[in-house]
């Protein structure tokens, strides 16, 4: 019995270093962003919105579809998505595929302020990933 307790306590510890990276990351995050009008939650939207549009040219995303990838909750990410638009970050529009859904794109600002703070993210993640390793 204590020999099959001994992988899943270094299971459940291993989980909790985990989450405990996250929480220490995110605030680091929180902190660098916040001079530049961002928390982190703010620049994953702004970041997923940037790589499509590298992608593409000017793709936008699905109000679903980021919520799948940043995850938040429909309506946190509502809200989110509400105070980067009245920023004049990103704007909303309706698809032309299916009138029901809102896509989300960066503005010229969106994507101004996001080449601007993804190397202050980008530095802060090989910071704390590297610490954790």
């Amino acid at each position: 019995m204590a020999a099959k307790k001994q992988p899943e306590q270094a299971l459940a510890e291993q989980w909790r270093d985990i989450l405990a990276l996250h929480a220490r990351t995110q605030c680091e995050l929180d902190r660098a962003l916040h001079g530049h009008g961002l928390c982190a939650s703010d620049f994953e939207v702004l970041d997923l919105l940037a790589e499509s549009a590298a992608a593409d040219g000017g793709c936008a995303y699905r109000v679903q579809e980021i919520s799948d990838r940043v995850h938040l909750s429909q309506s946190a990410l509502s809200r989110l998505i509400g105070r980067l638009e009245k920023d004049g970050l990103v704007e909303r529009a309706m698809c032309p595929e299916d009138r029901r859904g809102v896509r989300v794109a960066l503005t010229a600002k969106g994507r101004a302020l996001h080449g601007e703070v993804r190397p202050v993210q980008r530095a802060v993640l090989a910071r704390m990933l590297a610490d954790a390793g």
